[in-house]
């Protein structure tokens, strides 16, 4: 969840967090932290906790930095208490400070808020809220709720809230808890995540799943618009108004240790090393005899035939795997498709209409910028699938059908099994539709179907073989940067190798379709810029081994991740990475295990934090 400057004199807002909140008869403490450890992967520049104690006062911890500073801060004296919430922050303007860390009170001390998104009209409220006498403490936006719950407050929480509600403009999803009714939390969310657990007389609040799963698997995904007023093992939900609304309750379908490390070094080494296990699952009811077939589309399938153009929408790795589903699209049903970069889409919209498809891709389910391309989408009437791994995200109400990745928890910041999943069902979809309309041989979808069953031990061989990457980066791991070439369906991949080298490692690197690299970014090339290329078989394979010379003619050192058994690679790469043979659509997948794994040991050579890079987070729900 980005942040964004509220206020040119530096005031900021606090988003890409994480948030959790219970209420029931546990010790709240040690729930909120372990809830806090699991969702540091959403933001860690700062962390805090609120407590209404068995004493009746409100006790608040809060610090810059991780959540173990918290934790050092709090040491074993955390008060007793059955109520509380925290935050775990990561702030993209301004600097993390124990004053602007979450949560944030009122001037009376009795209320606590935390929060996540942005409050677009902070100034107005705040210059309001000062008139009236409030004093604010901090530099963030959030601060203000706080303050106009308390002056809402007739002591009812969830009215108080609403209220508060009813002032704010922006996103936001936000916990508030009140000193004197010590077993109550309401929280609220408008274009942010946020769901209700519901425990054996126990009740949580969340960003996300994972901060729940320990303690129950029963949850509400909250709607736009929601408040939700908890009491132990009991929710009301409401509108802005406070109308019931029914939702329903989902059931998480994994367990809390497979989102744990189960051995490994770091969760990106873990969920590369899932991959095979995710490929099975993403295909599983999918791949159904000598067919694909995706039942979530099947309400839209007398409209098909209508569709005249499609357009994906994605942010980050969720575009580089749109750029394989784009060309499969127009390869197979033969009309335009592209790939677009969500966040630039409403800013210069392509004609949208009713024989528009429009596949919108996100890992979480809650890209702000790609739910709200999605949105601008349905509103002029095209057919919108959503294609995401969470259950109950905000995208799959902007969507017509949602297409589930089925990959399970990945908590490292840097994308791994949420791509070739991502990659794997932009396949299934493209192939399922043009199958439908009669636009693919039988011969042709009888050996997509051969090599989809047969990609999961691939890709555990794929990861065999790039065992190799681990003593090959500590030869790389003081380049200067990187250059990383593909052609067709390297081409993505090359993109995401790249992106994951900067992710983790903070090197510079490019990803360049192969035949652009004599147009200006070969001079960057030399005995320090290595070269990566996917080289794997291909119809374009001679043309991109000619751009590979290129490379090599600069003094450049050649690492290609190539397919087993090419004698050519050998002879002209410094290293090779092998993969194993596979349908030119399907080698985006495999080409891009040895360069997950080659930018991981190249980050843990050079010291750095895998699993939680500097200046990122796992979503970003704001724009």
């Amino acid at each position: 969840m980005p942040g964004a400057t509220v206020e040119e004199t530096g005031r900021e807002v606090t988003n890409m967090c994480g948030i959790v909140g219970y209420t029931g008869p546990r010790e709240a403490g040690p729930v909120l932290m372990d809830g806090l450890r699991r969702l540091e992967y959403r933001g860690y520049d700062s962390a805090g906790i609120a407590l209404v104690t068995e004493n009746g006062d409100l006790f608040v911890e809060k610090r810059a930095g991780k959540v173990a500073v918290l934790q050092d801060a709090l040491g074993a004296d955390t008060p007793r208490a059955g109520v509380g919430l925290g935050h775990t922050r990561w702030a993209t303007h301004g600097r993390p400070s124990d004053l602007n860390a979450h949560p944030h009170s009122d001037c009376t001390g009795r209320i606590s808020v935390v929060h996540n998104g942005i409050v677009e009209n902070f100034r107005e409220l705040r210059d309001e809220l000062a008139a009236k006498g409030h004093v604010l403490a901090s530099e963030t936006d959030t601060e203000v709720v706080a303050h106009l719950v308390e002056d809402a407050y007739r002591g009812d929480l969830a009215d108080a809230v609403r209220a508060a509600l009813r002032r704010l403009e922006g996103a936001y999803a936000l916990v508030v808890m009140h000193r004197d009714e010590p077993d109550r939390l309401v929280g609220a969310r408008l274009n942010a995540p946020l769901l209700v657990g519901l425990g054996d007389g126990e009740s949580f609040l969340a960003s996300d799943a994972s901060a729940l799963v320990a303690y129950t698997k029963r949850v509400i995904f909250l709607a736009d618009g929601d408040v939700a007023d908890l009491r132990p093992g009991t929710a009301t939900i409401t509108d802005i108004a406070g109308k019931p609304v029914d939702r329903p309750i989902d059931v998480i379908p994994w367990s809390a240790e497979a989102a744990e490390k189960g051995g490994y070094a770091h969760f990106m080494l873990k969920e590369i090393h899932e991959q095979p296990a995710a490929l099975r699952s993403a295909m599983a009811g999918r791949v159904r005899g000598d067919n694909v077939c995706i039942e979530e589309i099947d309400a839209l399938r007398d409209r098909f035939i209508n569709v005249s153009r499609v357009e994906l929408i994605a942010c980050g790795t969720a575009y580089y795997a749109s750029l394989v589903g784009a060309q499969l699209f127009q390869d197979w049903l033969g009309v335009p498709a592209r790939a677009n970069v969500a966040s630039e889409f409403r800013y210069s919209p392509p004609p949208l209409d009713a024989r528009t498809l429009v596949v919108a891709v996100t890992q979480s389910g809650e890209t702000a910028d790609t739910i709200a391309a999605a949105r601008l989408a349905r509103e002029r009437g095209s057919m919108v699938i959503a294609v995401t791994n969470t259950v109950g995200s905000a995208i799959t109400r902007e969507a017509h059908a949602s297409v589930f990745l089925q990959a399970g928890p990945e908590v490292a910041v840097a994308a791994t099994k949420t791509f070739v999943t991502q990659v794997v069902t932009l396949v299934m979809l493209a192939a399922d539709i043009a199958q439908q309309l009669g636009r693919r041989t039988k011969a042709e979808e009888d050996e997509l179907v051969r090599a989809l069953r047969a990609l999961p031990e691939a890709a555990e061989r794929a990861i065999e073989l790039a065992a190799v990457t681990e003593e090959m980066a500590s030869r790389y791991a003081e380049a200067a940067g990187f250059m990383y070439i593909g052609r067709a369906f390297g081409y993505p991949a090359a993109l995401e190798g790249a992106l994951k080298i900067k992710e983790i490692s903070y090197l510079h690197a490019e990803g360049y379709a192969a035949g652009e690299l004599k147009h200006g970014p070969i001079s960057l090339l030399d005995a320090d810029v290595p070269l990566v290329a996917v080289a794997t078989r291909s119809p374009v394979y001679d043309k991109l081994i000619s751009n590979l010379m290129e490379g090599k003619a600069r003094d450049a050192r050649v690492l290609a991740v190539a397919t087993e058994g090419d004698k050519q690679i050998e002879q002209l790469a410094t290293d090779v990475c092998w993969v194993p043979d596979t349908l030119d659509p399907l080698s985006t997948i495999l080409a891009v295990i040895p360069l997950q794994l080659f930018a991981y040991y190249v980050a843990v050579a050079r010291g750095r934090d895998v699993d939680q890079p500097r200046n990122l987070a796992k979503s970003v729900t704001v724009e």
